[in-house]
């Protein structure tokens, strides 16, 4: 009983010692690169920055093993066995393996249930799943208006009153979650999909927070297909940040999605996304950045977030009709690619660099864009003629090779050498890194041909990473402290869906940064008193045991300090 008080008194007394944030101030203001940190905090700083925050015992694990060992597997993550807890709390989580396509048809908006009805698109073939869909469709049809036009079989909508008796039904308003589950878990197996269709959305939820995966699973559904795949995506980020052993790859993975960041909420990309960054971004986080370049200019994700797929040349005729859309050149993905993908903003390239390049990546289009389909070269809407980007001709005729030229250009080029390695350099040691250290880095990208790996290795053996400079001098976004404290804590996490919320209560909705910047790399960025505030509140629910879906262990929860304490904020 004493440690969620000892918390919050640590809490309080922080912000009072810290008056806007003060705490970091001295770090910010004077870092020392040149002086090293005691050899018995290197696994401190190894496990803070290349991984999100250790768990009880870790340090320990790491001394055993050894430091340079521990770093060269999380530098080879396909040598390290995944968690098997991980996995199995990924499995309810189906979304994540489908394609964009089958996205649509198993989880489905509202507009394509109307399609389905209409016998535009089938049901999908697992009949469970086509029965809960058919009953969405039912209760849409009713609230229309209409009478439900249903394939034959189709179950009609119905009432609560119409599927329980009075008595029933307030054993399910009333008494804790776990009341309520025992008392839908006493109904015959027979009704229980017709009364989670019939609950209003509130019971609904309390029945969520104390119902095993399966049932959470209909719940899910029920409540909306097409809200389960952005859910799965965000609790899959969370569940591989506190149990995924290859920890490297996973901040790796957050980061390179947010340089290279797509809008979940822009459009297709709500079915986009979540193979965008399972085929995208994923595979190639410790890869070639030319790869990764590649593979994010080809995806439907970003063809659609920056518009390039409705780009066409200036001198392309399209057909006109009742329905067609005014189209030309679009130059978002040209502009972004320069400025946030590669050579950055300050990286050499003028207006009418962007315009070519726009023009060289005309043609890259959507087969199918409403059906989420896949990457097209279009050569009808290509602009053919001939280009010069960074002073380097690309002759006409090239068809897709022009934008193929161009990624070739960007990704050898000394200033996306310098962008990239500044933007790891502030990832993992400092807000403003000595230029000593991104210079080494740039020429090992350049030497290497953009190996990130190698990249990363050269910073992980340089003086700087492991400096009083940067030892405990950056402040944790909302995802690494939100996910640092259940790590720290030992916390079971049953569910993710409340942690994910807490994530975007503290400033982060995941996969939901509108502009193409993606969050930043930068402590600035989540330095305000109020923050602070709400990150101790955050705690202090932890602690108590008041998150739901997450159980922490008591023995552990303080074993790196006061949660929300000032120290604990910071990596």
């Amino acid at each position: 009983m004493r440690r969620p008080s000892l918390l919050g008194i640590a809490c309080v007394s922080g912000l009072a010692a810290f008056p806007g944030i003060a705490v970091y101030a001295k770090k910010i203001a004077a870092p020392d690169f040149s002086k090293q940190i005691p050899k018995n905090e290197r696994v401190i700083q190894a496990l803070n920055r290349l991984t999100f925050g250790p768990r009880p015992g870790d340090v320990e694990r790491v001394q055993a093993l050894g430091l340079k060992t521990w770093i060269d597997l999380q530098l080879q993550p396909e040598r390290i066995a995944e968690n098997p807890v991980l996995l199995e709390k990924l499995k309810p989580l189906d979304s994540l393996t489908m394609t964009s396509a089958d996205l649509v048809r198993n989880y489905p908006a509202p507009q394509i249930v109307r399609q389905m009805v209409a016998g535009l698109i089938p049901f999908p073939t697992d009949p469970d799943r086509r029965l809960v869909i058919q009953k969405i469709a039912a209760r849409q049809e009713k609230r229309l208006g209409d009478d439900p036009q249903l394939p034959p079989g189709a179950p009609s909508p119905q009432a609560l009153a119409d599927v329980l008796t009075p008595q029933e039904i307030r054993s399910l308003r009333s008494g804790t979650p776990q009341e309520r589950m025992a008392a839908f878990q006493a109904l015959p197996a027979a009704k229980q999909d017709d009364v989670i269709a019939a609950l209003p959305a509130g019971i609904r939820q309390v029945l969520f927070v104390a119902a095993p995966p399966d049932l959470r699973r209909k719940i899910e559904l029920t409540a909306g297909p097409a809200q389960v795949v952005a859910r799965d995506l965000m609790e899959s980020k969370v569940l591989r940040a506190v149990y995924g052993e290859r920890q490297l790859s996973e901040v790796l993975a957050d980061f390179w999605f947010n340089h290279f960041n797509v809008f979940l909420d822009k459009g297709a990309d709500h079915y986009l996304l979540t193979e965008y960054e399972r085929e995208a971004i994923r595979p190639h986080v410790l890869g070639k950045f030319r790869d990764l370049l590649e593979a994010t200019a080809k995806s439907p994700a970003m063809l659609f977030y920056l518009d390039n797929w409705q780009s066409v040349g200036t001198d392309i005729t399209l057909p006109r009709g009742p329905n067609a859309q005014r189209r030309g050149l679009n130059e978002n993905y040209g502009r972004e690619l320069l400025e946030l993908h590669t050579l950055g903003v300050d990286g050499g390239y003028t207006q009418k660099d962007v315009t070519e390049v726009a023009r060289c990546f005309t043609g890259w289009t959507i087969n199918q864009p409403q059906r989420q389909g896949t990457f097209l070269f279009a050569p009808r809407l290509h602009d053919s003629g001939e280009k010069t980007v960074l002073g380097v001709a690309i002759p006409a005729g090239g068809g897709m090779a022009d934008g193929e030229k161009v990624l070739d250009i960007l990704a050898r080029h000394v200033s996306t050498a310098h962008f990239i390695s500044r933007k790891l350099a502030q990832r993992f040691v400092a807000d403003d890194p000595p230029a000593s250290l991104v210079e080494r880095m740039a020429q090992t990208f350049l030497k290497t041909d953009g190996d990130i790996r190698a990249v990363i290795e050269t910073m992980l053996a340089s003086k700087e990473f492991w400096s009083e400079g940067a030892y405990r001098s950056k402040m944790k976004s909302p995802l690494d402290l939100v996910v640092s404290a259940v790590r720290a804590s030992n916390g079971n996490v049953d569910f993710a869906a409340a942690l994910v919320n807490q994530v975007a209560q503290l400033g982060e909705p995941l996969y939901r940064k509108q502009e193409p910047t993606g969050y930043s790399n930068s402590s600035k960025e989540w330095m305000n008193s109020a923050g602070l505030m709400a990150r101790m509140n955050f705690a202090l629910q932890l602690a108590g045991n008041k998150v739901p879906g997450v159980m922490v262990d008591k023995k552990d929860q303080l074993s790196e300090g006061a949660l929300g304490s000032p120290e604990f904020q910071k990596h």
